[in-house]
């Protein structure tokens, strides 16, 4: 399966990562390389995450790390991922 970062994602991905790397560079690294590798890892077997508990659709996913949830739709052969949520009530605020 194809993985596909939607601007939506990559936004509030970055903006996550620049917001901890003013504190911490080192820190802002690895959490944005253990993320990545994680949201590699989806393609292998997308169903073993939960359900979207934003969404009522089987085929949108959570992924779960270290507090952050990245959310994401099946999409036939494409793995979309489109939301990225800390403390938000929703994965596109």
């Amino acid at each position: 399966m194809k993985i596909v970062l939607k601007e939506s994602f990559v936004n509030r991905f970055e903006n996550q990562i620049e917001y901890i790397a003013d504190d911490n560079l080192k820190a802002a690294k690895q959490l944005k390389k253990q993320l990545l590798e994680r949201i590699k890892s989806i393609s292998s077997n997308p169903l073993r995450f939960r359900k979207s508990i934003y969404f009522d659709d089987g085929k949108i996913r959570d992924l779960i790390y270290k507090g952050y949830t990245i959310v994401f739709r099946i999409n036939g052969e494409r793995i979309e991922i489109f939301g990225f949520v800390k403390s938000q009530n929703r994965p596109t605020d």
